[in-house]
């Protein structure tokens, strides 16, 4: 990028519009934080009622790979960027023919492939759980016993726990593999985790590079339920080495953009990185309003090359997730008791404006922050027992 496009500039006569592929949760939230700073957006979804089309100056409603729904977003956008990291990687690559797009379409596709992402880890000196890839029979016959019991994961299109199944013996391996439809699966050795961890970091066009705190997570089902991030929660030289990681990997593909590594801390203390979000992350959530940005506010800066500042969080976190299941009362569904969440301190509801709830949806999350650790914590406990939340350590 030769230059920043400012907020609240006119670019050929119009206001300077930020595009971003996709019209989930993610795009709604960056289409805000772009709008409050005076920029015009533009979204490209086939869904009508998409989160973010429903709030955006411009809704695109076409497939991500149709060649005039792409041609319409870069004609309307200065620069361009994803939501999510299923958008396909060939469609980043046509709009970067004309436009800045942020992430770029290579760093993406390391993100869509298990096998890829691995190698990179390994590219970057990160260390990940003992796996092999499987693209054939012979490949899966070969597999080392020390890797079992492990969990063997395609190596596309899986997220939230989906597309993945733990195998304890070469039976069973090729049971699941078998399941899975024969793809590219990668199998990784399951390591005894004492906690889930995450690392975002937002890397600018000049190579610039400022992160978040160490985030403490807790997934259930394989999607996140709970993330908190408060002093004394995570070690300060584990923390000092998962940045460390984490910036690693964003500086190993010149990474662009707004970016979230996952990590497994084992009981012995060593840990592994688990994964690659090009993109804001649900554990994230909480820098709406725990720090002085937000995740979608570096999305934004990074993507019209503004000055990146390191973000600072004034309290300490608790973000709840807050799923469909909410919504269902003995199988009628019913709106959530907000009113009584929102009498609680601290409390700050984000909803996503999803037209209908269903199980295991993200409908929205809910952030709790307070001036104390033991304030944050009995407030969002109190809201969980509220909405029924499973409670949490």
């Amino acid at each position: 990028m030769s230059r920043a496009l400012l907020p609240g500039a006119a670019l050929d006569g119009q206001q300077v519009t930020l595009g971003v592929m996709g019209g989930g949760q993610l795009g709604r939230m960056f289409v805000h934080a772009a709008q409050a700073m005076g920029y015009a957006t533009a979204v490209l979804d086939p869904d009508a009622t998409s989160p973010a089309g429903l709030v955006s100056h411009h809704h695109i409603q076409t497939a991500y790979e149709d060649p005039q729904g792409l041609a319409q977003l870069a004609a309307c956008s200065a620069a361009i960027t994803t939501e999510f990291e299923n958008v396909p990687a060939p469609a980043l690559a046509v709009l970067a023919a004309t436009r800045t797009v942020a992430p770029a379409a290579a760093a993406v596709s390391i993100a869509q492939d298990r096998a890829q992402e691995k190698a990179h880890f390994d590219r970057c000196g990160v260390p990940c759980a003992p796996y092999a890839v499987i693209t054939n029979a012979a490949q899966l016959a070969a597999v080392s016993r020390d890797l079992l019991p492990g969990i063997l994961k395609t190596t596309r299109m899986g997220y939230d726990g989906k597309g993945q199944v733990r195998v304890a013996t070469q039976q069973a391996l090729q049971e699941a593999w078998q399941s899975l439809g024969g793809v590219a699966c990668v199998l990784e050795k399951m390591l005894p985790l004492a906690s889930e961890c995450s690392v975002i970091v937002a890397r600018g066009h000049d190579g610039a590079m400022v992160n978040f705190p160490v985030q403490h997570n807790l997934h259930r089902d394989g999607i996140l339920a709970v993330t908190q991030v408060f002093e004394g929660l995570v070690d300060p030289q584990l923390a000092e080495q998962l940045v460390t990681a984490a910036r690693a990997i964003a500086q190993g593909v010149a990474y662009v953009g707004v970016l979230c590594v996952e990590f497994f801390v084992l009981q012995d203390g060593r840990w592994v990185v688990n994964e690659m979000a090009p993109r804001p992350h649900n554990s994230g959530h909480y820098t709406m309003d725990a720090c002085d940005q937000s995740q979608f506010d570096l999305q934004v800066r990074t993507l019209a090359g503004l000055p990146l500042v390191q973000p600072r969080q004034h309290s300490p976190a608790i973000m709840l997730n807050l799923l469909g299941d909410l919504w269902f009362t003995h199988g009628q569904e019913t709106s959530p008791a907000w009113d009584q969440v929102l009498a609680l301190p601290g409390a700050h509801l984000h909803l996503y404006g999803k037209l209908s709830a269903r199980k295991g949806r993200k409908m929205g999350h809910l952030n709790f922050i307070a001036a104390t650790t033991s304030e944050v914590r009995t407030n969002a406990l109190h809201a969980a027992a509220i909405l029924g939340i499973e409670a949490f350590g």
